[in-house]
């Protein structure tokens, strides 16, 4: 019988991104593309262009007139962003499938969304450049539970429920169960996409910023931004309990828990204007 990480990592092994993603990545990773090569890999496939418009013309964005093509998206938008909002698309759409008695994906993108921004919103402050990759950063880094909720539902619906009663950090109880993490499992994921190393670091470490090295200060703001969602989401006061932020984040990022609560005030005002366009790709056939 295979193990619980065995079960887990197969299933991970069965996710892929789509070709046009893939390709659209190498393009972006290479220093001499084209914004037409950008607007072609995207083209490639109807559905990604279509989810990705959709994302360009939403309220968050605010941009004048519609968008109607993927060159222009990139025009105004820049290709890191066009392929970061890609990405996020790919992602919703792989996980399409999760069982909605085992988690209520509406809720889930409503927290990761609210990451997403969160950690954005923190890289500003701190003057990070493209803080806006800090955005993808913070909404992808719960994405281990995605699988785990998908290859062990019945066991991660238990360590979930058991980490909020408790009011416990969810990692700490996720090992002491199942003998693995949501964070570890993400990490996973991203590597075998082959994802760039923030995006990998940020999702293995943010519960445990200390454990970062290379991108600490990224890693920093996501432990800050998971943790203002998990506050919001869960109606549970930030700064307490399982959801004190490590002093060494605070200090990485150089906020205080007044400023990060007005951060959090400002992003809750701005995370249904994205939710609205992506949580229904989580329903996406």
């Amino acid at each position: 019988m295979p193990t619980l990480w065995e079960k887990v990592t197969s299933e991970a092994k069965l996710i892929s991104l789509p070709e046009a993603y893939l390709r659209l990545k190498s393009v972006v990773e290479r220093p001499d593309y084209e914004i037409t090569e950008i607007a072609d890999a995207v083209s490639t496939d109807p559905a990604l262009t279509t989810r990705v418009l959709k994302l360009v013309n939403s309220p968050y964005f605010g941009l004048a007139g519609r968008i109607e093509t993927v060159i222009r998206a990139v025009s105004m938008l820049g290709a890191q962003q066009i392929h970061d909002l890609a990405l996020t698309t790919c992602v919703a759409h792989a996980f399409s499938g999760i069982d909605p008695a085992h988690l209520d994906m509406r809720s889930f993108w409503r927290s990761s969304v609210f990451s997403g921004l969160a950690a954005q919103q923190l890289a500003k402050r701190r003057g990070v450049l493209d803080s806006e990759r800090l955005f993808v950063a913070g909404l992808l880094s719960d994405i281990g539970h995605l699988i785990l909720y998908q290859s062990v539902p019945q066991e991660i619906i238990r360590a979930v429920n058991l980490a909020r009663e408790q009011q416990l950090p969810p990692v700490e109880v996720e090992r002491e169960l199942l003998g693995l993490d949501y964070a570890r499992v993400g990490a996973v994921l991203m590597r075998q996409w082959q994802l760039p190393d923030s995006l990998i670091e940020t999702t293995e470490f943010h519960p445990e910023p200390l454990r970062s090295r290379k991108f600490s200060l990224e890693t920093s703001i996501v432990h800050i931004a998971v943790l203002l969602s998990r506050s919001w989401n869960e109606d549970q006061p930030f700064d307490q309990g399982a959801l004190q932020p490590h002093p060494s984040a605070l200090d990485s990022a150089n906020v205080s828990s007044d400023i990060c609560l007005e951060i959090s005030e400002t992003v809750e005002s701005e995370v249904d204007k994205l939710l609205e366009t992506l949580a229904p790709l989580s329903k996406a056939s």
